[in-house]
């Protein structure tokens, strides 16, 4: 039997992706686009059934290349972990949230691990690729895996490698998962060899680490650094705000410095599966150690007030057109988290919503990349409430007492946007080019 070294490098080992997500079908994608055969699972069987059907429910994945993929045999999807007991390499990429008082749920990864333990042989390599604190490979993933009577490192290889993916960028910032570097490191010197050969064959540039934890904390290094800088930008926007100082006119200036200095901005919030978690999930960690993030955790704070701070500047554009907030029509422009994506998750529009909904506006949003938006379910709001999408018209500018640019996606038409809006507050500046135009718009 080839051992997997050789498949690896003949591309002939079969490739098992768990969770099809933004994070595992690019991975997957990726994987049979350069020869190998590719097992999806995911828990979703409608997830499952499209993906079977040719059809991709990610903008960064090509629906005619996973139907290309799937009629030549090289990417299949299912709802059961049986059949990865033919991959020779299997990825994690489940979900790692945090639950209600900030601490790390890890219940998908343990879930995940859990499955694949029972269909664990001799010479398979498990690369956990979900955002997590440091030690997550070594204390949690491995002791499941290690009920099995195989060693770690002699009969199966485990290591972590972050996954490194800007959601809706693929094309514009020419990063993907093809060129996009890699970092791994393994449980044993063995398991370290073994990722990065497999790696090298989807991307070329791979890093290797001397530990899982050396590599799961790179990945919170990485978010951190921007939630952190993020926090100091809105800060400053605040301190501006009360100076009557334009916080996007100084950034404008500061980038003009071509060394030591990196634009960052502000806006209403933090948003997606990263940067309002993993700070979180460090924090959580370093009290292990007796140790207090305090740093880490006020950016976290920062950046957790700005909805805050933009319900306030809607309040005030209102009170001083002789409108309260309360039966307020407010509209919100995009709910994604980051512009182009049809990614809600941890949106900022969520808390901004929430908090309208609590003063007693009447909210409604228009989404070209979201469908179905739901807030609630939390302390601001006890139930799940669905939120109204509306067609952007003329009328439904008109009738809303005020607009809120929340995301700003490109494909939006900010002109007809300001120009029948009666006030449109810009919490992202998507209106920078016609704001000396309309002076109806308010920017953070």
């Amino acid at each position: 039997m080839p051992h997997l070294s050789d498949k690896i490098k003949n591309k002939t080992a079969i490739v098992g992706v768990v969770g099809l997500g933004y994070v595992g079908l690019p991975l997957a994608i990726a994987s049979g686009e350069i020869g190998f055969s590719v097992i999806g699972v995911d828990l979703s069987a409608e997830k499952v059934k499209q993906l079977n059907d040719g059809v991709s429910y990610i903008p960064d994945v090509n629906s005619a290349t996973v139907r290309q993929l799937a009629q030549a045999g090289r990417f299949r999807a299912y709802s059961s972990f049986s059949p990865l007991q033919e991959a020779d390499v299997i990825f994690i990429c489940v979900p790692t949230p945090f639950d209600a008082q900030k601490a790390p749920d890890l219940s998908f990864i343990k879930s995940a691990v859990a499955s694949i333990a029972q269909v664990l042989r001799p010479g398979q390599l498990i690369i956990l690729q979900s955002t997590t604190y440091p030690g997550t490979t070594t204390e949690v993933v491995l002791p499941i895996l290690n009920q099995s009577d195989l060693t770690v490192g002699k009969d199966f290889y485990l290591a972590f490698s972050p996954e490194r993916i800007d959601p809706g960028q693929v094309g514009s910032s020419g990063f993907d998962v093809h060129n996009t570097p890699k970092v791994v490191g393994g449980v044993t010197p063995a398991c370290t060899k073994k990722a990065a050969a497999f790696l090298s064959t989807i991307t070329p540039e791979i890093h290797t680490v001397s530990s899982p934890a050396v590599a799961e904390m790179s990945k919170l290094l990485e978010n951190t650094f921007r939630s952190v800088n993020i926090a100091l930008v809105n800060e400053l926007t605040l301190l501006s705000d009360r100076m009557g100082i334009d916080i996007w006119e100084v950034i404008d200036a500061a980038k003009t410095k071509p060394f030591g200095f990196m634009p960052f901005y502000p806006g209403p919030g933090v948003g997606g599966h990263c940067i309002p978690v993993d700070p979180y999930y460090l924090s959580w960690k370093a009290r292990e150690f007796d140790f207090y993030t305090k740093f880490i955790e006020l950016a976290a704070e920062v950046n957790s007030g700005m909805p805050y701070f933009t319900v306030e500047k809607i309040t005030q554009a209102l009170n001083e057109s002789a409108k309260t907030l309360q039966d307020a029509k407010i509209l919100i422009l995009g709910v994604a988290f980051k512009r182009d994506i049809d990614d809600a998750r941890n949106s900022p529009a969520q808390r901004v919503i929430e908090l309208l909904l609590k003063a007693g506006a009447q909210v409604t949003y228009h989404d070209p990349h979201v469908a179905q938006f739901s807030v609630g379910g939390n302390v601001f709001l006890k139930e799940v409430e669905p939120v109204k999408q509306v067609a952007l018209s003329e009328k439904t500018l008109s009738q809303a007492d005020c607009v809120v640019i929340i995301t700003g996606h490109s494909n939006l038409n900010y002109p007809f946007i300001a120009k029948y809006s009666t006030i449109l507050v810009d919490a992202v500046n998507a209106s920078k080019a016609i704001q000396k135009t309309y002076p109806n718009i308010i920017r953070l």
